[in-house]
């Protein structure tokens, strides 16, 4: 466990194996998360640059002609399941 001082200013310094451990540099901004029993996580809080590329590798999105087509295709499942349970009721009314 690390311990810190918090100043008169309310401020802390991070001790140096939790700022090695977060990659924390000079400048960069942290947050706490509130957890249970009044309990704080913290963690860095990274660019948004740093997400380049970490969607790599995924499938590719639909065109519109594939989502066009993809909707069709549920709606006529939809339709055909509705179609098949209102016949097997009439039918089973009528009986």
């Amino acid at each position: 466990m690390y311990k810190a001082t918090l100043t008169s200013k309310g401020q802390i310094t991070i001790p140096a194996p939790v700022r090695e451990a977060l990659q924390l540099k000079p400048g960069e901004k942290v947050a706490f998360l509130a957890g249970e029993n009044g309990e704080f996580r913290l963690r860095r809080v990274g660019s948004i640059m740093e997400m380049y590329g970490c969607l790599a590798g995924l499938v590719p999105p639909m065109t519109l002609e594939e989502m066009d087509q993809a909707i069709a295709d549920h709606v006529t499942e939809s339709d055909d399941a509705t179609r098949s349970n209102a016949k097997g009721i009439s039918e089973g009314e009528a009986a």
